[in-house]
């Protein structure tokens, strides 16, 4: 990996500009596996609260997920790896996004957007996020410049995004 280091700033960490390797097909296939499971989750968490509202739609898949996450570490915990060090306490926080995200997603999907419009711009906040990430080094990530092509993916997004949710009805 070859590194840039950006003018004097508040944060001199040298910056990636490149790749560090290929994607291996498994990883390939296990993030769209990924993709298809939180399409579904949402579509599941939307059923829920079109019935029940949005506090019991991010309620039930978060009760329904703790309940299983305990099963699987009663099942695996032999199995465990020795934990290197304390995740920091910012890291915690994720349990309160998971939470806004299925509220969230879940009202989202239950209006004029419908689950297709709604993925495609959660997956627009995710990279335009993503990138900025990089970009600043955010909660500890290596600093990496966004290139053309990182910039065209997100134009494609939202160009994708805007034909899903305004595109002529079929």
């Amino acid at each position: 990996m070859t590194t840039k280091p950006l003018p004097p700033g508040p944060e001199t960490a040298p910056v990636a500009t490149t790749r560090e390797s290929r994607a291996h097909p498994l990883h390939v296939a296990a993030a769209l596996g990924t993709g298809c499971l939180l399409s579904l989750m949402v579509l599941c968490n939307a059923t829920v609260t079109a019935h029940a509202g949005p506090l019991w739609g991010s309620l039930a898949p978060h009760a329904t997920g703790t309940v299983a996450a305990l099963l699987m570490l009663a099942a695996l915990r032999r199995t465990r790896a020795a934990a290197e060090g304390r995740s920091p306490l910012w890291a915690y926080g994720g349990g309160l996004l998971g939470a806004m995200t299925v509220m969230l997603s879940s009202v989202a999907a239950n209006t004029a957007l419908a689950l297709s419009g709604t993925l495609a711009l959660g997956l627009l906040g995710q990279a335009a996020f993503g990138l900025a990430a990089d970009r600043w080094g955010l909660l500890g990530l290596p600093r990496r410049r966004a290139s053309r092509r990182d910039l065209l993916a997100i134009a494609l997004i939202l160009g994708g995004s805007a034909l899903l949710i305004f595109g002529a009805p079929a």
